[in-house]
């Protein structure tokens, strides 16, 4: 599990590209400090699994669904990419629940300054846009963001200088396919009051005979 909170924006050092997959290089020095063979690392976003380390440098697998549902496949060398550690037990939920599972892509349409801030604005599929509330959190390539205008095309998060400065957002340009994670509570919601093929049935009735209305 990560939180959405970017350690350090690494570059991509070589790609191996297989029929439909790929073997990612990327160099690092902050995450790299306790790496291990089969640690989890999120690039832009996406939970991969080391199986390769340097001193400044580490590869992993990237499978084909993966390529299918995410931005890695767009990746080339010298490409900056966002990079966060697996959450230790004890460390700072700084971010929002983040699982580096990538529920799709969506495309930059503009960034637009605001006195100290940056709006960026995300077109998305209405199959993601369901997900994402006004207000709520959202991960962009990874990186835990307050969603703060949405409607049936796309949405808005403000950009403080911090996150400009540690992340790659800023650098993106209309047009541009980022990877998205939605909030996963919602989704565990929508299955268990029975939508998008769930089974518990939740309505107006259930909640009165239980004592909610």
């Amino acid at each position: 599990m990560f939180t959405g909170i970017i350690e350090e924006v690494g570059e991509v050092q070589q790609i191996r590209m297989g029929a439909a997959s790929c073997v990612l290089t990327v160099a690092a020095e902050k995450i790299l400090t306790d790496v291990h063979i089969g640690d989890s690392i999120a690039v832009n976003g996406t939970c991969l699994t080391v199986c390769e380390f340097h001193a400044k440098q580490f590869s992993a697998d990237v499978m084909p669904e993966t390529m299918r549902r995410t931005n890695l496949g767009k990746l080339s060398p010298g490409s900056r990419v966002n990079l966060e550690r697996a959450m230790p037990a004890n460390g700072r939920f700084g971010g929002h629940i983040v699982s580096g599972h990538i529920d799709g892509t969506g495309t930059v349409k503009s960034l637009k300054r605001e006195d100290n801030a940056v709006w960026v604005t995300v077109a998305a599929d209405s199959a993601l846009l369901r997900y994402i509330v006004e207000k709520g959190s959202v991960a962009i390539d990874g990186i835990s963001l307050t969603v703060a205008r949405v409607t049936a095309q796309d949405f808005a998060v403000s950009v403080i200088p911090h996150t400009g400065a540690k992340t790659t957002l800023l650098t993106r340009k209309p047009g541009d396919t980022v990877n998205l994670e939605c909030d996963i509570v919602a989704k565990y919601v929508e299955k268990l009051a029975g939508g998008a093929g769930g089974t518990g049935g939740i309505s107006r009735g259930f909640l009165a005979e239980h004592g909610f209305l």
